[in-house]
């Protein structure tokens, strides 16, 4: 479907492939970091990651290589999927836009992400079916990645939302909002399942903004993903299956998404995947 490219280190090597993509008119440029010297294929799992270009700034190969070679998480199969000229639009929830009209093309990104990346990375890689598929990204991209698993549980065991615009609404500040009825995510949550094997992981930073829109002290991007931790707990999930990082020095970029990944692999595929 394109072009490849290929470069890594002991553990993990890295192939970036191109897909044409029918429903996102576009082509998408995708990395996928792959283990070598995997006793068990079958037993791998894929990470999905919105924003992939973000990835090798961290650097996120060298990332999985220091886990891998000190054995804090098992092979797992990850790719970074490259935003598009469009990322407002495509990243968003589905099928409800936020007030601005961004996220439009929400469900379209959805149905990319099932009809044309899935089974490339499939046929791509020769997995008839990976063990378990888990979805992460940032900020506009954790947004998606979110509502993409809580909209496929039966296709997802775990999310990464790191730096989550969560405050994703349906009216503006000026126009009689609250948090209550407003929050996008949070309403579709409320209106949702309790699926039992469902994890999430949530990473916020203090210095990820300065807003405080009901001047509780508390800044927005922390106060709406705690509301979304809310809701998930008054559905029934529980400390075991939720999982939250504040980084007192995180902002919102790069760097500080990079320290918090290490957690959030180790909380996923770490200690208890030996011995299996």
């Amino acid at each position: 479907m394109g072009e490849e490219n290929f470069w890594g280190t002991h553990t993990v090597f890295v192939e970036q492939s191109t897909i044409e993509s029918y429903f996102l008119d576009r082509l998408v440029t995708i990395d996928a970091y792959l283990p070598d010297n995997v006793a068990r294929p079958e037993d791998l799992e894929l990470l999905l990651i919105n924003d992939g270009q973000d990835l090798p700034k961290m650097p996120f190969h060298a990332i999985l290589n220091n886990l891998l070679h000190t054995n804090q998480i098992k092979p797992l199969v990850c790719v970074g999927i490259y935003c598009g000229p469009d990322r407002k639009l495509e990243y968003g929830t589905a099928g409800e836009p936020n007030y601005e009209g961004w996220g439009i093309k929400a469900g379209l990104y959805t149905q990319f992400v099932f009809e044309e990346l899935l089974p490339f990375i499939r046929e791509k890689y020769n997995v008839a079916s990976f063990k378990e598929k888990s979805f992460a990204g940032f900020s506009l991209g954790a947004l998606s990645a979110m509502d993409i698993v809580w909209n496929n549980p039966m296709q997802f065991g775990k999310v990464g939302a790191f730096s989550a615009s969560f405050w994703w609404r349906s009216r503006g500040y000026g126009d009689d909002y609250n948090d209550d009825t407003d929050r996008i995510m949070h309403q579709h949550i409320k209106s949702g399942s309790h699926h039992p094997w469902l994890k999430f992981f949530f990473e916020c930073g203090r210095l990820d903004e300065t807003a405080d829109r009901n001047n509780n002290g508390i800044i927005d991007s922390i106060d709406d993903t705690l509301g979304v931790i809310e809701e998930l707990i008054r559905l029934g999930y529980t400390s075991e299956q939720i999982d939250y990082l504040e980084l007192p020095h995180g902002r919102h970029d790069v760097p500080t998404w990079a320290s918090a990944f290490p957690e959030f692999l180790r909380w996923g595929w770490g200690s208890g995947a030996f011995g299996e």
